[in-house]
C-alpha cells in the first residue's frame, strides 16, 4: 500500500519506490569497499618477494679437533666457507642487514657468529660470500660430545651451516618491507680413509670440500 503524500508533494511513492535508492547506495559502498581491497591484496602480492635461494658451493676445513681431556668435552673449528645467495624477483631488489653465518652441530653452535657485510642486491643478481667461521675450545654437551665421537669413528660428520639476520625487500624508490631470514645448509664432512675433500694451501694442512648443496631458506 502507498505512503500517504503530504500537502508539500504533488507525488507520492510507495516503498518499493523509495528502497530503490538506498539499495543503490548499498551497492555503491560494497563496490566501493571491494575494489579497495582488491586494490590491497594485489599491492600485497606485488611488493611481496620471492624468498632468495642459498646455495653451499664448498667449505674449507683447517681445524677440527675434539678434547675429552677437560670436563666437559671441547671443540676447535677453524672453517670457511662460501655461500652464494641469488635474488629471483624481476622488480624487487634485496638488502642483508645485519646477517650473520655460523656452524652447528646437533643443534648445538660450534662456532661464533661472523657478520657478513651490508649488501644490496640487485634484481636477478648473484652474491657470494666466503667467510670464516671459528670456535676455540667450545664446551659440547654429553650428549652432543657422544654424538659427535661416533660420527667421527664412523668418518662423517653432518654440520649445519647457519645463516640468520634481517633482510629488506625494496620496491623502486619509495617502498621497502623487513623481513627475518633464517638459511640452513647441511654440510657432510667425511674424515679418514672415506675422506673426500681436496688438500690446499701451502702445507695441505686444509681440506676443501665442494658441495654445491641448495639450502633450505625461510623469511
Amino acid at each position: 500500500m502507498g505512503k500517504e503524500c503530504s500537502h508539500d508533494h504533488k507525488e507520492c511513492c510507495d516503498d518499493s519506490k523509495c528502497k530503490l535508492p538506498r539499495r543503490w547506495l548499498i551497492i555503491v559502498i560494497v563496490a566501493f569497499v571491494f575494489a579497495n581491497l582488491l586494490v590491497i591484496f594485489l599491492f600485497w602480492v606485488i611488493t611481496t618477494p620471492t624468498k632468495p635461494t642459498f646455495v653451499l658451493q664448498d667449505a674449507t676445513l683447517s681445524t677440527f679437533s675434539l678434547s675429552s681431556l677437560s670436563s666437559p668435552t671441547v671443540l676447535t673449528t677453524n672453517l670457511q666457507v662460501t655461500i652464494s645467495t641469488r635474488n629471483p624477483n624481476q622488480n624487487i631488489g634485496i638488502y642483508y642487514e645485519k646477517v650473520e653465518v655460523s656452524a652447528t652441530y646437533r643443534n648445538q653452535q660450534i662456532t661464533l657468529a661472523t657478520m657478513l657485510p651490508t649488501t644490496y642486491q640487485g634484481h636477478k643478481d648473484i652474491t657470494v660470500w666466503s667467510p670464516f667461521v671459528c670456535g676455540n675450545a667450545v664446551p659440547l654437551s654429553p650428549l652432543v660430545a657422544d654424538a659427535l665421537t661416533e660420527d667421527l669413528n664412523t668418518g662423517m660428520v653432518l654440520l649445519n651451516i647457519k645463516v640468520d639476520g634481517q633482510i629488506k625487500s625494496k620496491v623502486g624508490t619509495l617502498f621497502e618491507r623487513k623481513y627475518r631470514l633464517n638459511v640452513n645448509c647441511p654440510a657432510y664432512i667425511s674424515f679418514g680413509g672415506k675422506n673426500k675433500g681436496i688438500a690446499c694451501c701451502a702445507t695441505g694442512a686444509a681440506i676443501k670440500f665442494q658441495f654445491v648443496q641448495r639450502c633450505i631458506v625461510e623469511i
